[in-house]
C-alpha cells in the first residue's frame, strides 16, 4: 500500500505553477481580456473545494495528503462539538493566555470548522482576526472583523503584518517539523506578542491501572502513534510545545495539562460532564483518525481499520476503565523590544 494518495491523485487538485509568461510578448495574446482571467480564477478557486475521496471520507486537495483526519460534513460537526469540550475545560473561556482579551489582530493556525475565530470575534469586536487551514470549510456568514483564508502552513508565510495574539489547537500530527512552526510563529508576532497552543498527548492516561495494554483502545492508539511515525508527522507536538517555544525565544513560558475523562466514569459532577462530552467527541475519532494513517502508511484495509476503530469504542464506553486524553495548553510571549517595554504602574511597584 502507498504511503500517501497515488501521485496522480496527490497532485490531480493541485494547482501547478510553471515560469511566468506575463511578460512573453511571443505568447501574449492581446483578445485575453478581464472574463477570461476571471474565469481562470474561478476555475482554481473551485479546485480547493474539489477535496479529495479515500475511504468513504473526503480530505482536503490543497497539498492533498499531508493532514490525516478528514473534512466532510461529520467532522466539520465534531470540531464545533470540540470546541464545546474547550469551553467547558477552560470554564466557558476560549483561551488562557493574557491575549485572551484585548489582542487587535489574531491568527489561528489550522482553524478547521472557524468556531474558535467566530467566537472570539463576536467577543471582541474591535480585533481583526483570521483563520487558516488547508480545507474551505468555514461558514460563510462569520462577523466583520472575522475572515478566512486558505494555505498551507509548512510553506512561506506572506503576512505582511503582524500579530500580536496566534493561537494553535489541536495540530499535533499535523506538521512534519513543529519547531520550524514555532519559529514562524515567533517571527509573525509583534514584541510583547503571545503565542497559545491547545493539543492532545498521547498516550493516553490511566493512574489506577484499568487501562491496559491488551485492551482494543490501547492497540488503537498503539497504531495510530506508529503510523504517524511512519508519515514523519509523530504524535509529540503537545509534549514539546513548551520546550519548543523557550527554544525559539519566547518568555514566561507557561504549561497547564488537563484531563478529559474517556467517558463518564468519574464522580466529580464537572469531570463527569466532560467525560461524557469527551465520549461523543472522541467515538467519532476512532474510526476519523486511524482510516488515513492506517491506509496510507501501514498497508491496512478500510475493513481492518473499522474492526480496530471498533474494538477501541468498547473500551472507550466501559466506565470500569478510568483512562483520560491528557490536554496541554503552553502559552508564552515574544520579548518586549528595547523601544518597547511593558509599562510599570510605579504606585504599586
Amino acid at each position: 500500500m502507498p504511503q500517501t494518495p497515488p501521485e496522480d491523485v496527490r497532485h490531480q487538485h493541485e494547482v501547478e505553477l510553471g515560469p511566468s509568461d506575463a511578460h512573453d510578448e511571443e505568447n501574449y495574446d492581446s483578445g485575453v481580456d478581464d472574463a477570461s482571467r476571471r474565469s481562470s480564477l474561478t476555475s482554481l478557486r473551485s479546485s480547493i473545494f474539489e477535496f479529495y475521496e479515500e475511504n468513504g471520507r473526503t480530505y482536503h486537495s490543497m497539498s492533498a495528503g499531508k493532514y490525516f483526519m478528514p473534512n466532510d460534513a461529520s467532522e466539520v460537526e465534531r470540531l464545533d462539538l470540540q470546541h464545546h469540550l474547550f469551553r467547558l475545560t477552560f470554564d466557558d473561556q476560549i483561551c488562557l493566555c493574557p491575549k485572551k482579551d484585548g489582542a487587535k489582530r489574531v491568527l489561528d493556525l489550522g482553524t478547521g470548522s472557524g468556531i474558535w475565530c467566530i467566537d472570539y470575534a463576536d467577543q471582541h469586536p474591535e480585533a481583526e482576526v483570521i483563520g487558516v487551514d488547508l480545507s474551505p470549510v468555514q461558514p460563510d456568514f462569520i462577523p466583520p472583523n472575522c475572515s478566512f483564508e486558505i494555505d498551507d502552513l509548512e510553506k512561506e508565510w506572506t503576512w505582511s503584518k503582524k500579530f500580536d495574539f496566534i493561537i494553535s489547537r489541536f495540530m499535533t500530527g499535523s506538521f512534519a517539523d513543529n519547531a520550524s512552526i514555532v519559529k514562524k510563529v515567533y517571527d509573525q508576532l509583534e514584541p510583547g506578542g503571545y503565542f497559545e497552543a491547545q493539543d492532545m498527548a498521547l498516550p493516553i492516561g490511566c493512574d489506577d491501572g484499568t487501562f491496559t495494554e491488551d485492551s482494543g483502545l490501547w492497540i488503537w492508539m498503539s497504531w495510530l502513534m506508529k503510523a504517524m511515525e511512519a508519515m514523519h508527522r509523530p504524535f509529540s507536538a503537545a509534549q514539546n510545545w513548551k520546550s519548543m517555544m523557550e527554544e525559539a525565544g519566547f518568555e514566561d513560558v507557561v504549561e497547564y495539562i488537563y484531563k478529559w475523562p474517556i467517558n463518564g466514569w468519574p464522580r466529580d459532577p464537572k469531570y463527569k460532564r466532560l467525560g461524557q462530552w469527551a465520549l461523543y467527541d472522541m467515538d467519532q475519532v476512532m474510526e476519523a483518525a486511524i482510516l488515513a494513517p492506517l491506509t496510507r502508511a501501514m498497508g491496512w484495509s478500510q475493513e481492518e481499520v473499522l474492526l480496530l476503530a471498533a474494538d477501541a469504542r468498547k473500551v472507550l464506553r466501559d466506565p470500569r476503565v478510568h483512562a483520560y486524553w491528557p490536554i496541554y495548553v503552553v502559552y508564552g510571549r515574544k520579548p518586549f523590544s528595547s523601544k518597547q517595554k511593558p509599562s510599570v504602574d510605579k504606585t504599586t511597584a
